[in-house]
């Protein structure tokens, strides 16, 4: 699953952000370290302050819009009879 990329709202550093359970609208920030953060070996690694903060995730939880005809020239006729093209499994006659 592709993950969409927001910018951090503390340094603007385009980071994944994976979808919140239970919140479809909500997802939190991937750890990411902060621009131009100076990298020694054998101190301590330190995250940007934006990172695991819950943000809005775009596109998640948006419902579905539909294009409905509204002109009722656009609008086609309704065959006759069954309008699902189902087959009955039984005969009014035989139920009684």
């Amino acid at each position: 699953m592709k993950l969409p990329r927001l910018p951090c709202e503390k340094c603007g550093r385009p980071t994944a952000a994976g979808p919140v359970a239970g919140r479809t609208s909500k997802g939190r920030m991937w750890r990411h370290d902060a621009p131009g953060q100076a990298r020694t070996p054998g101190n301590a690694l330190m995250s940007c302050l934006g990172s695991l903060e819950i943000v809005d995730m775009p596109q998640f939880g948006r419902q579905l819009e539909l294009d409905e005809a509204t002109d009722p020239d656009t609008t086609q006729p309704q065959p006759e009879g069954d309008p699902l093209g189902t087959v009955p499994l039984f005969e009014a006659d035989s139920l009684i």
